[in-house]
């Protein structure tokens, strides 16, 4: 065979370096974007961050160079016929999150000497809450250190880790560690406060926390009889079964049911610190404006963003060889740039789309929520559908209704005895309606909810039901069955 060279011409898709750095961008959700662009911000000298009171420029007008304050890209909402809300008339009636993890009002002093913020005590972690209970006790140097040892078993909701067989089988043999010592030096601990604290099960911390108790509280031997022998028939509201082995009528019954709920199942979880960085920005805000429901960018999540005018002056200067450096991060600092304000002017449009078709969600609830898909919102916008999945994850709504993410507003749907469509979500905010307005005695079942469904036309099967209501963390009838 003759070997011969051929000259082919072929297209294909080639991800560019920008193209690759958008589709990453659009994906990060506020907190990561922020944590990207303080270390672009560190690496690349050309980028820096703008003041709010900085006009905006296009990154790829010829002249490039700051003149004035006339140097910073920032995203901003198209313009549309009508004026968008102002953040201003959206935002009255919220607090700001701030970063010490309280809801607070802004303040419009900055004087030093007025200065009055709350300083938060340092919180004691449950160990060191312990621990500091220990050293007061009248105890031997070795019950003490055993009563330590055994505290480090403690878990975060205030539970004992292991049985003391397997803690005892943990230490050196030389220490000679009796049984029935580790059982008095568990019996110190759960002494100690907050009640219930190194437990072995939810039965015996419900019953420390009965027995801590005044010995004059009404029902009480026959709440610590429950949490000590009949805790799943409570559990699974088997009254009938109750009132026979206690020997009681409904009204003590429900005395002790009560004293029972108030108890606390995780008694340190009071401990147990929750970084305040952990709270959900939201992208987008929505409110009415003249009749119609406008989606608009939240400003204080939108990078204010700039050439540096210094490294811009250099570069305009010298474009020679020894400035290949500036040229490439000055290259990079445009495309971060440009590719923000697609990211941000992207979730709005797909948030406007959603907003329009779900405006019956916005002014009547979820019972009002319509079927929605994400090819729906591609199609209009002529986007692929992966960019719309990428622009509804993790991304936020604030709206009148409370903070929901993008993803919410889309779900599967059910078919209604007309030939419509039902959403998921509407089904979910019915059950959860009838469920609030049953009758406790006799609550509804999962076939009565299908067949109550039935007649209003909506055709769901059981399992569907049953599924939804687990999805809602709703128990099931028998359990919520009361007196």
């Amino acid at each position: 065979m003759k070997q011969s060279l051929q000259l082919k011409f072929s297209q294909h898709l080639a991800l560019t370096p920008q193209l690759q750095q958008s589709i990453r961008l659009l994906q990060l959700s506020t907190q990561e974007l922020n944590q990207e662009l303080e270390t672009l911000l560190q690496e690349n000298p050309l980028l820096e961050r703008a003041s709010k009171s900085e006009d905006s420029i296009d990154p790829d007008a010829e002249n490039f160079v700051p003149n004035g304050n006339n140097n910073t890209t920032e995203v901003a909402a198209p313009d549309n016929n009508e004026e968008p809300p102002r953040q201003e008339e959206i935002s009255d009636d919220y607090f700001e999150f701030s970063n010490t993890g309280r809801w607070e009002e802004n303040s419009a002093g900055n004087d030093d000497d007025n200065d009055f913020s709350f300083q938060e005590a340092i919180k004691p972690t449950l160990r060191e809450h312990l621990l500091s209970q220990i050293k007061l006790l009248p105890l031997s140097e070795r019950d003490q250190t055993l009563s330590m040892l055994l505290v480090d078993t403690i878990n975060d909701d205030g539970y004992l880790e292991q049985s003391l067989e397997d803690f005892a089988a943990g230490l050196p043999e030389e220490l000679e560690i009796d049984l029935l010592e580790l059982q008095t030096a568990l019996k110190h601990i759960q002494h100690l406060d907050p009640p219930g604290i190194a437990s072995r099960n939810l039965s015996e911390c419900l019953t420390l926390q009965l027995e801590a108790l005044p010995e004059d509280t009404p029902n009480l031997k026959i709440a610590i009889e429950v949490t000590k022998s009949h805790l799943p028939l409570l559990a699974t509201r088997d009254y009938a079964k109750l009132r026979k082995l206690l020997q009681c009528d409904d009204e003590v019954l429900r005395a002790v049911q009560q004293l029972v709920i108030q108890l606390n199942p995780r008694p340190g979880s009071e401990f147990t610190s929750i970084s305040s960085d952990h709270y959900i920005q939201h992208e987008i805000m929505v409110k009415k404006y003249k009749g119609v429901w406008i989606a608009s960018l939240n400003d204080e999540v939108v990078p204010k963003l700039r050439i540096n005018q210094l490294y811009a002056g250099i570069l305009k200067r010298n474009r020679d060889s020894s400035s290949q450096y500036l040229m490439s991060q000055m290259q990079e600092a445009k495309w971060m740039i440009k590719n923000i304000q697609q990211r941000f002017s992207t979730i709005l449009r797909v948030s406007q789309a959603i907003v329009d078709r779900q405006r019956k969600f916005f002014e009547h609830g979820e019972v009002a929520m319509r079927p929605l898909v994400l090819r729906e919102i591609a199609d209009e916008l002529g986007l692929h559908e992966s960019t719309v999945s990428r622009v509804t994850t993790r991304k936020y709504m604030l709206t009148p209704r409370g903070v929901y993410e993008l993803k919410y507003f889309f779900g599967s749907h059910v078919a209604t005895e007309s030939g419509g469509a039902c959403s998921a979500t509407a089904i979910r905010a019915l059950i959860k309606q009838m469920v609030g307005e049953e009758n406790p005695k006799k609550p509804l079942s999962d076939n009565q909810i299908t067949d109550i469904l039935s007649k209003q036309g909506i055709m769901v099967a059981r399992r569907t039901i049953a599924k939804y209501r687990e999805s809602l963390q709703i128990p099931a009838a028998n359990q919520r069955k009361s007196l």
